[in-house]
């Protein structure tokens, strides 16, 4: 049985209440404010509120800033209890979320109409809200189901991407997050960082279209051959700018930026689109970083793993490009963070 929280510091007044919703539902009783949000967190069957607004201890207005702070008056619907003529208080409690207002002494019929009609709107709505919820955690999990897909694709072409690409997730998130919060310009907020991360599993996607001879060559590249091993970036935008439209509209868009400009350098020395400084995002900056950082520090066909030391040494001298001033700061006071993820 559904359950109306009666809130109100004059026992008659609750007792008069509850003998009006009797019938069809199950009533709780508080005699202030700071007792009905102790049964709003204890009671989850609680699906409608009558508050009154004069209260000691806690008054009604402050139950409402608090349901407003938790969320809870999007899902329960709040009548306002009062004797008073006061406007402006009548008017915060709509501003905090309240739906209508009950005046003593109450009329039960025409009381018992309004709170049945608003309890079953918000039931429709509840329902529906859970519907869309549920829809949106699908497309959520067809968004990874996808991106693992084509990642797992690359691991079967380039052996090292496997374990390199769950690292760059990591690394990515960690940046990102520790360049928010040194530079407020940069800060984002985690649903997007999440998104990020997400897609920079797919940074080089486009190795799929190099040949197996210069992907897995054990020596160095020639030139002729790095220059062939350099189009994965771009290959890597054409892939994923022609994938179906099943993937999320940010993922995807993160995806490509990121495949065809994690290459790129901030003095506009990388590749494909040669840009410079802030034309390339700040989520292409980071993955190039966490990118060259694992790559380093990995044991690869053609080279054997640098140290950590080695790998920083020559990410902040240069050896791998020019990068954005302020991601190397972050880079250098999240290092220890970059450790634990690689581990």
């Amino acid at each position: 049985m559904e359950t109306i929280l009666i809130v109100d510091d004059e026992l008659i007044n609750r007792e008069l209440l509850a003998e009006i919703f009797k019938d069809k539902y199950k009533t709780i009783m508080a005699e202030n404010g700071e007792e009905a949000l102790y049964l709003l967190a204890r009671d989850k069957s609680i699906t409608a509120v009558l508050l009154d607004i004069i209260m000691p201890v806690m008054d009604g207005l402050d139950v409402l800033r608090e349901m407003k702070r938790s969320g809870a008056v999007k899902r329960i619907p709040v009548f306002l209890i009062t004797a008073e003529n006061s406007g402006s208080k009548l008017m915060e409690g709509y501003n905090l979320g309240a739906v209508d207002v009950v005046t003593k002494p109450f009329f039960s019929n025409f009381l018992r109409a309004r709170v049945d009609n608003v309890i079953e709107l918000y039931r429709h709505r509840n329902s529906l809200q859970h519907i869309v919820d549920e829809q949106v955690e699908k497309l959520k999990r067809v968004n990874q189901d996808t991106v693992e897909m084509l990642a797992t694709i690359v691991e079967f072409r380039d052996c090292e991407s496997g374990e390199h690409v769950k690292r760059i997730k990591g690394l990515t998130g960690t940046l990102l997050r520790k360049l928010g919060e040194l530079y407020p310009e940069y800060e984002m907020p985690k649903s997007k960082i999440e998104t990020i991360m997400n897609a920079s599993v797919l940074h080089d996607v486009g190795k799929i279209a190099i040949p197996d001879n210069i992907l897995n060559k054990p020596g160095k590249l020639t030139a002729e051959e790095f220059e062939i091993m350099k189009t994965h970036a771009a290959k890597g935008g054409e892939i994923l700018k022609n994938i179906p439209s099943v993937m999320d509209e940010d993922l995807l868009n993160y995806s490509y930026d990121i495949a065809r400009h994690h290459h790129e350098r901030w003095d506009g020395n990388g590749y494909p689109d040669k840009l410079k400084g802030d034309e390339i995002s700040i989520w292409a900056q980071v993955v190039s970083v966490a990118d060259a950082f694992d790559a380093l520090t990995s044991q690869r066909v053609y080279k054997p793993a640098f140290t950590t030391e080695q790998a920083v040494n020559m990410i902040v001298g240069g050896e791998c490009g020019v990068y954005n001033p302020k991601l190397i700061d972050a880079f250098l006071k999240s290092f220890e963070l970059f450790e634990k993820e690689k581990k």
